[in-house]
């Protein structure tokens, strides 16, 4: 056994560091140090704040949790490293793994996906949510010379936004209440507009604001026969909506989308292992480093997701650096 650490939460609205240990890697199994981490900002500040509800406990857990909700509970899923022990095609290559934060790990050599050469570690931990995006466009099935609109810009909205702005014909939009978020969309080559702004008449909405009033507005968006693209997880929040007016008269529809399972459109053809592999050869592109607005260091990962919980922290992608050797011994 190594020594290593790790981020838990020991229960709602506190976290910490604690040590881990690390087996030598068996057959078909690999030693990951972590390079850094990323917090995905909607579900991670939802399970710190203890608002995963029981019925979705086992739904929402993540494939190398420990513990369980509401805690103590070791949880995340955006982690790239390097392989120091393993297989010889898998030694010294820079991985993805859905990890939580943890300084150095083991698990089978499946479960890592190389990263492409020319892709930085800190854009690699977008991988997951590019996965997302690549998964809810796998349902939308948007056509070409679609008006598309994506209402949230978080890091999902972004991602799905900055894929349908790539998709010839497309016309998209990404819609925020924050104005800022428009030098955000302007680097990713997206228009933006504030919900008053934006234009309805939209084939497709993709809703990714978690907020009754983005969901309503999503809605609104559309055109006769059109469908709003459910991505937000709500947590234990109500969420509200007005269905008078055209929502029958139009013939709209809400469908969810959700990154558990392969769209039912590819799940024939595509695995999970295709679409995350799909998803990190995307950003070879460098305008998703637009996304990483944020950075830390592991040691200040309790403060930090507080903060991020609280909203005093608005970042987009927020990463976490890894210190080279981790100053815990077992």
């Amino acid at each position: 056994m190594e020594g290593a650490r790790a981020f838990w939460l020991k229960e709602p609205g506190v976290g910490e560091i604690r040590p881990a240990q690390v087996p030598e890697p068996g057959p078909g199994e690999v030693r990951v140090r972590t390079l850094c981490s990323g917090i995905s900002r909607g579900t991670e500040t939802l399970v710190y704040d203890g608002r995963v509800p029981p019925d979705q406990y086992a739904v929402m857990r993540a494939p190398f949790q420990e513990g369980d909700f509401p805690g103590p509970v070791k949880y995340g899923y955006l982690n790239v490293g390097v392989v120091d022990r393993g297989p010889a095609a898998l030694t010294g290559r820079t991985v993805f793994c859905l990890y939580p934060h943890q300084t150095a790990y083991v698990v089978p050599a499946d479960a890592v996906t190389p990263v492409p050469e020319g892709v930085p570690p800190e854009r690699a931990v977008l991988a997951g949510t590019v996965e997302t995006a690549v998964n809810a466009l796998w349902d939308a099935q948007p056509l070409v010379g679609d008006r598309v609109a994506v209402v949230g810009a978080g890091m999902v909205g972004c991602c799905v936004a900055t894929l349908l702005a790539r998709i010839p014909g497309v016309r998209a939009v990404l819609v925020d209440v924050d104005r800022s978020r428009a030098e955000v969309a302007d680097a990713l080559g997206v228009p933006f507009a504030t919900p008053e702004q934006v234009e309805g008449d939209r084939d497709l909405v993709v809703h990714c604001s978690a907020t009754s009033a983005g969901l309503q507005r999503s809605l609104e968006l559309l055109a006769p026969e059109g469908t709003v693209l459910e991505l937000s997880w709500y947590g234990d929040d109500e969420t509200r909506l007005h269905l008078g007016g055209a929502f029958h008269s139009g013939r709209l529809a809400i469908r969810a989308s959700q990154v558990g399972t392969v769209a039912a459109a590819r799940r024939g053809r595509r695995s999970t292992t295709d679409r995350l592999a799909l998803a990190l050869d995307l950003l070879r592109d460098p305008v998703f480093d637009a996304l990483v607005t944020g950075r830390s260091r592991f040691d200040d990962l309790p403060e930090v997701m507080g903060r991020l919980a609280s909203g005093d922290l608005r970042t987009l992608c927020h990463t976490v650096d890894y210190p080279e050797e981790a100053p815990c011994t077992a």
